[in-house]
């Protein structure tokens, strides 16, 4: 264990550390603002789902331009950029006076939202190949940790001082993370990186034909979207599943806290899925196969979820679909940045969020519907798109046991900055 942690870069701790504080912030709100939606504006479950929506829909629009813009001027300066903006989306849920400086804020968090993608893509440039997918995973890891505390953080935070109050501790956290990239992040993209990248690969980017040109990079996308669709189903409606399902004979304070531990063991399964999982279960299977597993595990999880809607078993259904997505989206990511050149890692990066972000815009933007039709329905059409992504996820074992990905697109690659 002791020579695992002296082999991490000294570079990947401090990214890690940042990620953990800012995804504690993120998640103290996570089981508080459906219901904060619900109970203080009237919010009805289509509107709270269309809440989550426009945040996925800001984060589309501008996830590859931040992707790109750290390409070109660098990781830092866009990290620190995208956490001032959630501090200040943080600060107006706090102090929402009425339903429209919820979409606003965010709106704001969606637009600056690409901490986690500018992350992601300083990884990769510290990270040899071989161990990407393994770095990769401790940002899944860094997730848990801190869905193991910010939930209940939260919701504690929430029952003893009222539903404001855990935003502004979320504008600290977010604030701190500011302080900490600005003062220890070393920057990764080189002036020699920047001027290889040419004027008219900066003008062009990544676009849509050399997107569909590359196959790898299509069927990655593919199996993403729609494994996204099933995951924006369930986050959208969780906490008003629980209040309506799970804890439908509890008073408001057990049902925030319940909500709030719950998320909380999907923390606990991502942490260990990506602590003592991950790394044995890719040496036995490699990246591709791994996504089928993770797929699989994910798929029982929703099983439990919508068949036995009682707490036990949504506590075991948590744990389950924590692992089964720890399991299958580091390496998916991965395989995303096989598919093209080292100097579009970055953007790569973000056209694969931005495509997990679509996917979530369009399953949370009718998540409501479906929970108001049957509180169970949206696990149940997971469940089936959790199979339905198999197929895809299939092809792609097939392409990774016939082709080599590091060599497999070395003309595709090209066309992503010049067609």
């Amino acid at each position: 264990m002791r020579e695992r942690l002296q082999a991490i870069d000294r570079r990947l701790i401090t990214i890690l550390l940042i990620v953990f504080v800012q995804m504690l912030g993120a998640a103290m709100i996570l089981p508080i603002l459906p219901l904060y939606a619900k109970r203080a504006f009237a919010m009805s479950p289509e509107t709270i789902t269309l809440l989550v929506s426009v945040f996925f829909a800001a984060q589309f629009l501008a996830g590859p331009y931040l992707g790109r813009l750290s390409d070109r001027h660098g990781r830092v300066p866009i990290l620190i950029l995208s956490q001032i903006g959630t501090t200040i989306s943080f600060i107006m849920l706090g102090l929402a006076p009425a339903a429209w400086v919820l979409f606003a804020a965010r709106v704001l968090d969606g637009i600056t939202g690409g901490n986690i993608i500018v992350a992601q893509a300083y990884i990769t440039d510290i990270t040899p190949k071989e161990r990407r997918t393994e770095a990769l995973g401790y940002i899944f890891a860094v997730f848990g940790i801190g869905f193991v505390i910010g939930p209940a953080l939260g919701s504690l935070l929430s029952a003893a001082f009222g539903p404001r109050l855990p935003y502004f501790v979320a504008a600290g956290a977010a604030a701190l993370t500011t302080f900490l990239t600005w003062r220890t992040l070393q920057e990764t993209v080189t002036g020699e990186e920047e001027e290889a990248i040419t004027p008219a690969g900066r003008r062009r980017g990544i676009n849509p034909r050399a997107i569909v040109a590359n196959s790898s990079l299509l069927l990655v996308l593919v199996v993403a979207f729609v494994g996204q669709f099933a995951l924006g189903l369930l986050q959208s409606t969780f906490a008003l599943y629980g209040e309506e399902v799970l804890f439908a004979a509890y008073r408001e304070e057990i049902v925030n806290l319940g909500v709030g531990l719950l998320l909380s063991a999907v923390g606990i399964g991502q942490f260990v899925t990506q602590a003592f999982l991950l790394r044995k279960a890719l040496a036995r299977w490699g990246d591709a196969k791994l996504v089928i597993v993770g797929d699989l595990v994910r798929s029982v999880g929703l099983f439990f979820f919508a068949a036995l809607p009682a707490i036990p078993s949504a506590v075991a259904a948590s744990l389950l679909f924590a692992m089964g997505m720890g399991l299958m989206m580091p390496p998916l990511q991965s395989l995303a940045t096989y598919t093209v050149g080292d100097k579009e890692r970055g953007g790569v990066l973000g056209v694969y969020q931005s495509s997990v972000s679509l996917a979530t815009i369009l399953s949370t933007a009718i998540a409501g519907v479906i929970f108001a039709i049957e509180p169970t329905f949206p696990f149940w059409i997971g469940l089936a798109l959790s199979v339905v992504v198999l197929l895809p996820a299939w092809f792609l074992l097939r392409r990774s046991h016939r082709r080599d990905w590091g060599e497999a697109d070395e003309v595709t690659r090209s066309e992503v900055i010049q067609t």
